[in-house]
């Protein structure tokens, strides 16, 4: 016997039940008030290397402005989604660098 699956919609009025993209009120905190952090990763990647950027708090268009200035300093391909900046390959020294010239807090996570 299949289950019957019961549908529930939630209603609300509060602005801060809407989620970041609806919220423009709010400005990006200046890159001296950023804690970004630059990582490694090659989990669900079938073994290729990116460069994450995880951190960032602000609007999504100045999260984008940020993922095409780095992609285009390394030269590479990338996305940006779900507040992180993906750049394909291992650039985490050229990143780390990049960031701290543009005036960012920033931290390097894991080995290297």
């Amino acid at each position: 016997m299949a289950k019957k699956s019961k549908k529930r919609i939630e209603i609300s009025s509060e602005d801060s039940y809407f989620s970041d993209d609806e919220s423009m009120n709010e400005e990006t905190p200046a890159p001296n008030q950023q804690n970004l952090k630059v990582l490694i990763d090659r989990k669900q990647r079938k073994g290729k290397e990116v460069t994450l950027i995880t951190g960032f708090v602000g609007h999504n268009e100045d999260l984008k402005d940020l993922g095409k200035m780095i992609k285009t300093k390394c030269g590479g391909g990338g996305s940006v989604k779900d507040s992180e900046i993906m750049i394909q390959g291992n650039h985490l020294q050229k990143v780390y660098e990049l960031l701290i010239n543009e005036g960012y807090k920033v931290k390097k996570v894991g080995g290297s």
